[in-house]
């Protein structure tokens, strides 16, 4: 690898403080970099300064000669009178330096990066002035994909993509040549796309192996040895103690995260959430009934988006709502909250029902007060989700009385921190008046979270924070995303609006994904509602496409054929699964007879690992093969 980038001892302030100080970093030509950081850390300084389209005040920026960099930045200003061609293989936006490896008509390059970031009936003549932001950003980001970059620098390409347009791009960017720096909260995309991580805190930028996972673990590594040192230092006993069970290694090599490591951190940790305590908790606050919807059809113009469609929400339950975007999931939302009225069938709504909406706009944020002012406005206290048994501080059983915070402390929660919380308002960056807006939604207590589109804007400690409050939270929760992990980690169950029906997806994520596939595959019979619906007659049937069972072709195929298909599957990996037993058990056996021939069991103990890896990673297709196929 050759470096085509590098940071000296680059530092960086503004009016309100410093941003970077003395920062020195390397860009290698394939390396794939995610960027983390607080709201306001400096990340889209950072990009920046990378691009040399930012000065530093002290250090210097420099690029290998003739280095080709393009960037997709947080605000786009294309020109209003151009059209989609101008931008993608023109020069209205990109100098003509970036030359584009496709053409338009004749070359299929541009027709299938539009398909895959969810524009497939653009035209080439459509001008981008009346196109709103999301679908601008996209054209955009086709006109980066289409073009030979050295490196490609992205600030948070997954705003306005679906979870199909996101899954497109993230392997579209693992097949490209070059090098990739991306700022993004979605932290399946990280795990997905990257092989390093870059935190941006404290003035600083640390470099990490691995994506967001390994980011995750290594960080709280950092502090658990963080913490230990300050201990230490408080208790020379235990310092002297820790020394000694260190050992000569220690001292001569660099210390490296293990896996014993991360077991000590999690092995006093509770389960994420008692689901049985938290439906019980919002049965007893919400009652039997929260949402039902009875052969509700929505009509948006010649558009059927919900075509007699039966739905019951109960206490408790964590949804997800799947879908591309305009299939319709925000106005199920405004219809659920009143805010819009069905074209047929009836929405009946609990009595006890008290419902939160988090909606994508920011306008209702008060531009006349501050941060900690603006949180009091709706409460001065309030109580959040359930104690945890277990966690130092809470109490050993679960209370339904929750933990009571005040303003402050909710603040202080969601990042703003000292004097960041006597911040006006209108000084907030986007993803602080996002932290805010969520901030006056939890602060009013509601027993029903309605979130659309909740990690828009927000940090991955922002984020964290949300998903650890929501473990606890008793009360039903429907969250429209596109962001996987959020999705897995929160919700229990999966609705998917397709082809005008809203269908549960016991496989989620995965299996949303494939029946995508499938439409789209049949879009051109003119068959998206038959392929999306087939073999669904009510919620919860499972898939009725191939492509989870290893099948190649996206031909749509009945649900008898699916499921043979899943019954054949599951006998081969049943096979493969005794075949990698039986060899377990013999490598044991020879590990026992030979314990006296040290290289044979260092062999012998290598290929045990690697079988039982392989047996592991079959039990868990087998299984998510069964649930499909209702094992």
């Amino acid at each position: 690898m050759a470096n085509i980038v590098n940071l000296d001892r680059v530092s960086k302030a503004y009016a309100a403080g410093p941003i970077f100080e003395e920062v020195s970093l390397g860009v290698d030509d394939a390396d794939r970099v995610g960027v983390v950081g607080l709201n306001g850390a400096g990340k889209t300084t950072l990009l920046r300064l990378l691009t040399r389209s930012l000065e530093p005040d002290s250090g210097r920026v420099t690029h290998r000669r003739d280095l080709r960099v393009a960037a997709l930045p947080q605000t786009l200003d294309l020109p209003a009178a151009a059209t989609v061609r101008d931008v993608v293989v023109g020069d209205a936006w990109l100098p003509s330096e970036f030359a584009a490896e496709h053409e338009w008509a004749g070359d299929a390059g541009v027709r299938r990066v539009l398909d895959g970031l969810g524009m497939p009936q653009v035209s080439e003549d459509s001008p981008v002035g009346p196109m709103s932001g999301g679908e601008r950003r996209r054209v955009a980001l086709t006109a980066l994909l289409v073009r030979t970059t050295d490196l490609l620098i992205l600030d948070e390409p997954t705003n306005h993509l679906d979870v199909t347009g996101i899954a497109w791009l993230a392997s579209h960017l693992r097949s490209r040549r070059g090098a990739l720096i991306v700022v993004t909260h979605d932290r399946w995309f990280l795990d997905a796309v990257c092989t390093q991580t870059w935190e941006v805190a404290d003035q600083t930028v640390r470099a990490y192996e691995g994506g967001y996972a390994a980011w995750t673990l290594a960080r709280a590594e950092r502090e658990r040895v963080a913490a230990g040192i300050e201990a230490r230092r408080q208790n020379l006993l235990r310092k002297e103690i820790a020394w000694l069970r260190r050992g000569p290694p220690a001292r001569t090599s660099k210390p490296k995260f293990r896996i014993e490591a991360a077991n000590a951190l999690i092995e006093d940790v509770p389960p994420i959430r008692d689901s049985l305590a938290l439906r019980r908790l919002a049965t007893s606050r919400l009652g039997k009934q929260v949402y039902e919807l009875e052969a509700a059809t929505i009509q948006v113009g010649d558009r059927t988006l919900l075509d007699d469609v039966d739905l019951r929400i109960g206490p408790g339950d964590r949804i997800a709502v799947l879908g591309a975007n305009g299939a319709g999931k925000t106005t199920l939302l405004r219809v659920l909250l009143g805010q819009r009225q069905l074209d047929g069938g009836r929405l009946v709504v609990g009595t006890t029902v008290r419902p939160g909406y988090l909606s994508q706009e920011l306008h209702e944020l008060p531009a006349g007060l501050r941060v900690l002012e603006a949180v009091e406005e709706v409460a001065r206290t309030a109580r959040l989700g359930l104690d945890r048994p277990g966690v130092p501080g809470s109490s050993a059983r679960l209370r339904s009385a929750g933990q009571e915070v005040s303003a402050s402390q909710l603040t202080e929660m969601f990042g703003f921190t000292g004097g960041r919380a006597w911040t006006p308002v209108v000084d907030l960056s986007g993803g602080e008046r996002r932290r805010l807006q969520l901030l006056r939604l939890l602060a009013s207590e509601p027993n029903v979270l309605l979130l659309d589109e909740p990690t828009n804007d927000l940090d991955v400690e922002t984020l964290a924070a949300l998903e650890d409050l929501l473990d606890t939270w008793p009360g039903t929760v429907i969250v429209a995303s596109h962001d996987r992990y959020l999705i897995e980690r929160v919700c229990d169950s999966t609705l998917a609006l397709l082809g005008g029906k809203l269908l549960e997806l016991p496989g989620g994520v995965e299996e949303y994904l494939a029946r995508a596939e499938l439409v789209r595959a049949g879009a051109a019979a003119g068959s998206s509602g038959e392929i999306a619906a087939a073999g669904t007659s009510s919620a919860g049937t499972s898939l009725s496409g191939a492509s989870l069972s290893g099948a190649s072709s996206a031909k749509p195929r009945s649900k008898a054929a699916v499921d043979r298909q899943l019954a054949k599957d599951l006998a081969r990996l049943e096979r493969q699964i005794e075949k990698l037993a039986r060899r377990e058990a013999r490598l044991h056996e020879q590990l026992a007879e030979s314990a006296t021939d040290f290289e044979r069991i260092i062999v012998l103990d290598a290929e045990l690992r690697a079988v039982v890896s392989e047996r592991s990673a079959t039990e868990e297709t087998w299984l998510e093969l069964a649930e499909l196929a209702g094992i």
